[in-house]
């Protein structure tokens, strides 16, 4: 599968916005959006054209791939399948990226940015229910328990990343345990606990067109 291999602040800078890939990082000066809040690239500092309809549509698309780091076709198929079931399209495709593994490892405060949530489980150091899963993309089902497996517990990422967590708000929607590293999935998240600056609906008026 492909992946993207650049220098994701390039992707902050590309949306205007950060959209908190590095961390930590993030959160200091040095943040390339403190320096240089401009798009990348050779005439990204005198690029200044209005955005409007379908680039408006397309930005919002993007960012929200960008954030949970899912190619197009994968993101397709996550709004492909919200459109088929009943509900709301938007909340529904916001849902299942959310129930993602990389992305639930993340939010229990076990890794300090989605990528490095995804590398933990890339490296089989995640177990869902006592078994090893490490595919990021898996689907969490309600009730099932996410935890860092015993052997990888002693990982110096782990302490950073706990540390980072404790000045971070917990997600209603999950039962988390730090100290013993594990979590379970206590309800399907609702729109305002899913705290992203993303306008979903613009996404939905882009596949549906």
């Amino acid at each position: 599968m492909a992946r993207y291999k650049d220098a994701v602040c390039r992707l902050c800078r590309r949306e205007g916005m950060k959209l908190f890939l590095k961390g930590t990082k993030c959160f200091t000066d040095k943040c390339p959006i403190e320096k240089r809040n401009f798009a990348p690239g050779q005439h990204g500092k005198d690029r200044k054209a209005k955005i409007v309809g379908y680039g408006l549509q397309l930005r919002e698309k993007q960012k929200t791939k960008r954030i949970y780091f899912t190619q197009e076709g994968q993101f397709r198929n996550y709004f492909e399948k919200a459109a088929r079931t009943k509900g709301v399209t938007g909340e529904l495709l916001l849902q299942q990226l959310e129930r993602r593994l990389d992305n639930i490892v993340y939010r229990m405060g076990f890794g300090i940015s989605r990528r490095q949530a995804r590398q933990l489980v890339r490296h089989g150091h995640v177990a869902v229910d006592g078994r090893k899963v490490n595919i990021p993309s898996y689907q969490v089902s309600v009730g099932e328990e996410i935890a860092i497996r015993e052997n990888s517990r002693k990982l110096p990422i782990l302490e950073m990343a706990k540390d980072f967590a404790s000045h971070q708000n917990q997600p209603a929607w999950l039962d988390i345990d730090r100290d013993n590293y594990k979590g379970r999935v206590s309800a399907l998240p609702k729109r305002d606990e899913i705290q992203l600056p993303v306008n979903e609906q613009l996404i939905v008026e882009l596949y549906s067109k």
